[in-house]
């Protein structure tokens, strides 16, 4: 999908932002468009925002983009996120973390007031599952987590991610990320990241179940729709 689409979704949810909010970050290819467009806002029209980065390279990016950045906390809780998905079903049930930033995104969605996706139509699908399922676990024994997974899902081949250099990839948060092929389709996601949270060593999973409640989706020709959940 060209970037045409995911500049449009970007551009679009920057429109939202309002004077004096604090706005959630996302990270990602998509996000990266929205935080661009964003960060002209501010040169231009003199906005005043704070942003909450999801990742070292979301923050470095707003700051690049002229955003001030501040860390999540309760005096800078975001009024909205805006962050992207790698699959977006129906009901606005996420498949998130293809970047490895999915304990973060996590963490500053869930504490927005709102989350807004931001996405290509290339990401929406009637049922999530053909996209690997990212799932930060911690180092420590992180085979033993491998093997609780797998007896836990016989039929999900699980791989440990690597950097393209063939070292084992770390998140921001200091984890290692499985990539679990639970597909072609999740029949209950928010059942599948119930029992994921059961495992011991599991840290949280790409499943974002009932976070998001607006997408914005992006079109080749530099066109845009919006969704609101009912």
């Amino acid at each position: 999908m060209p970037d045409t689409a995911k500049q449009a979704a970007g551009r679009a949810a920057a429109r939202l932002i309002v004077d004096g909010m604090t706005v959630g970050l996302g990270t990602g290819s998509t996000a990266a468009f929205f935080v661009e467009a964003l960060g002209e806002r501010v040169q231009s029209e003199g906005l005043r925002i704070r942003g909450v980065p999801t990742s070292n390279a979301a923050g470095a990016l707003a700051a690049r983009f002229g955003i001030p950045v501040v860390p999540l906390s309760p005096n800078a809780l975001p009024d909205i996120t805006v962050d992207g998905a790698d699959q977006v079903d129906p009901h606005f049930h996420l498949i998130k973390g293809g970047g490895g930033a999915l304990v973060q995104e996590k963490i500053v969605a869930t504490s927005s007031k709102e989350m807004v996706v931001i996405a290509d139509a290339s990401k929406m699908t009637d049922v999530l599952g053909a996209f690997p399922l990212p799932v930060a676990v911690i180092p420590y024994g992180w085979e033993t987590t491998f093997g609780r997974i797998a007896a836990a899902f016989p039929e999900a081949p699980a791989t440990l991610r690597h950097r393209p250099d063939g070292g084992v990839f770390v998140t921001d948060d200091g984890l290692y990320v499985l990539d679990i092929h639970f597909g072609p389709t999740i029949a209950d996601p928010g059942a599948l990241q119930t029992q994921l949270r059961t495992i011991v060593g599991v840290v949280e999973s790409g499943l974002f179940v009932d976070i998001a409640r607006q997408v914005i989706i992006g079109h080749e020709d530099g066109t845009w729709t919006e969704a609101q959940k009912k």
